[in-house]
């Protein structure tokens, strides 16, 4: 055996490579190499690689107060849903979500990764014109 990563264990009675990787050992593990000798003969496997990336589990639940006035100060009576912005950084909230339902006032957003998260939700009407932003709200993900 030759290149195992610190976290993994490798069974010789088995052949089974195992082990799981922390947070700190995001990165590539190369040059990996099994081999096998019974005293007379040695054979190996070509050499592999590892990657290992970070997971996208971490989650944020949105709530807001749906508009019930346009900005001219006239009820609302066209709201067809909300478009929620969200991205790792406040200068670049550049994914978005729509959720095409009026009656909708929380939202989970799903598989992020770590990280600090910044969103912002947008009300569109029947038009399809949306609201300005909300304030930017953020959240760390670990």
């Amino acid at each position: 055996m030759a290149n195992l990563p610190g976290w993994a264990q490798f069974n010789s009675r088995t052949g089974e490579l195992s082990g799981t990787p922390s947070s700190a050992d995001v990165g590539s593990f190369t040059n990996i190499v099994i081999s096998v000798s019974d005293g007379n003969d040695q054979a190996s496997l070509p050499p592999f690689s590892i990657a290992v990336t970070q997971s996208a589990s971490g989650s944020a639940t949105l709530n807001w107060t749906p508009p019930t006035e346009n900005t001219d100060g006239t009820p609302v009576t066209n709201l067809s849903g909300y478009r929620i912005y969200y991205g790792n950084s406040a200068a670049a909230i550049n994914e978005s979500i729509q959720v095409a339902n009026a009656g909708i006032a929380t939202y989970v957003v799903n598989n992020l990764s770590p990280g600090t998260w910044y969103f912002e939700v947008r009300a569109y009407n029947a038009a399809n014109m949306e609201s300005s932003p909300s304030a930017v709200a953020s959240k760390m993900i670990n």
